[in-house]
């Protein structure tokens, strides 16, 4: 009986010792496989990216057109992008106003945008168009609004000398509800967007270069909005949008961040309800029978054209210029310039985008009920 007891003792102490070895084996081929782990898997007629925001792959408040790729895809591929919040993470619930101030004199000329990327995209070259089709967006769980203090800010924000003391409001985004209380008794419906898309920068933009250098190559402000998308800001562009970006740089070079949850037209204090993405959805497509100045959108129910400057009388001019020419070159209805001009100003909703990024912004919307199908 003794030895049954011993044998049997030894047995489990086997079995513990096997499942301890076991056990261990099993985490560290975990590990290996972990860092070994391709962040691309295979999907029917394509491939499915993941791009992390790390240090490493999220730039602060540049487009830099020398930045190496941090993913390679081809067009058509799914890219899964995580983005962080302003100046690398460093805003997250319980920062002060000083130190958003101190932040935003930490990069001078910069954007305080954080931006993932870039994006290279094999086949696209200058004078094609990216078509970028927004499939999903997931934010994660806070957001925050604030404008700066007027007094050492007084040209950032529609009212910036009437708003002297700066104001930082945080929020809990309940995504069950896709609502976000500002103070009860209101509340904010949740509508997320990328307040930055950009591809790689136009060397003909006159935005000021990094460092005052003269070089077009040179990186420039995430800050204004410009013929290759950037700070945008258009809260049309939501799950289920497309938008249509002229290329300027081999690869495209794609970047996102400045993610919103929800804006205004006009973002009149400063920022709209600034967020970050676990994770946006986006497919894209080198477009080499499409030829673009600016930017483009479609949703479901319009087509949207773009237009910027630092005069907001000139960004009105750009968009619709943008939007006759659009009309007078569609397939569906022939018009010409003039009709298309007409048609423009009876049915065409032009609306202020952005009037805080340096360069304001305009956009017109072209309702597509407008086109009887036959």
């Amino acid at each position: 009986m003794a030895r049954l007891k011993q044998r049997k003792g030894v047995l489990i102490g086997l079995t513990v010792l096997l499942l301890v070895f076991t056990a261990g084996f099993y985490a560290v081929a975990q590990q290996m496989e972990e860092s070994k782990r391709q962040r691309t898997v295979s999907v029917a007629g394509g491939k499915y990216h993941v791009l992390p925001a790390t240090l490493e792959t999220t730039q602060w408040g540049w487009l830099d057109p020398k930045e190496p790729a941090k993913l390679v895809v081809n067009s058509g591929d799914i890219v899964a992008v995580e983005t962080m919040m302003h100046a690398h993470n460093k805003i997250q619930p319980g920062t002060t106003m000083e130190e958003i101030v101190a932040l935003r004199k930490a990069n001078p000329g910069g954007g305080p945008h954080s931006l993932t990327g870039p994006i290279y995209v094999n086949g696209a070259e200058p004078g094609d168009v990216l078509e970028i089709r927004i499939l999903k967006i997931v934010p994660k769980a806070f957001g925050i609004n604030f404008n700066l203090p007027g007094k050492e800010f007084p040209t950032i924000g529609a009212l910036a000398p009437e708003m002297p003391d700066g104001f930082v409001k945080f929020f809990y985004l309940d995504w069950d509800k896709r609502q976000a209380e500002f103070k009860p008794g209101i509340i904010l419906d949740l509508q997320p967007f990328p307040g930055t898309l950009a591809v790689g920068i136009d060397p003909n933009d006159p935005s000021p270069r990094k460092g005052g250098s003269t070089d077009p190559m040179a990186p420039v402000s995430t800050i204004r909005p410009w013929k290759n998308g950037s700070n945008m800001d258009l809260n049309e562009l939501q799950e289920g949008t497309t938008i249509f970006i002229p290329v300027f740089l081999k690869g495209g070079l794609i970047w996102t961040g400045d993610s919103h949850c929800r804006q205004g037209n006009g973002e009149v204090n400063l920022t709209g309800l600034e967020c970050a993405y676990r994770e946006i959805v986006m497919q894209p497509i080198v477009r080499k029978d499409m030829k673009l100045e600016w930017p483009r959108m479609e949703t479901k129910t319009h087509w949207i054209m773009m237009g910027f400057d630092e005069d907001l009388n000139k960004a009105m001019v750009n968009a619709v210029r943008e939007t006759v020419d659009f009309l007078s070159k569609q397939k569906m209805v022939p018009l010409d310039r003039y009709e298309a001009y007409s048609l423009a100003s009876m049915a065409a909703d032009c609306r202020v985008t952005q009037v805080v990024d340096v360069r304001k912004g305009v956009h017109c919307m072209v309702p597509k009920s407008l086109f009887v199908k036959k």
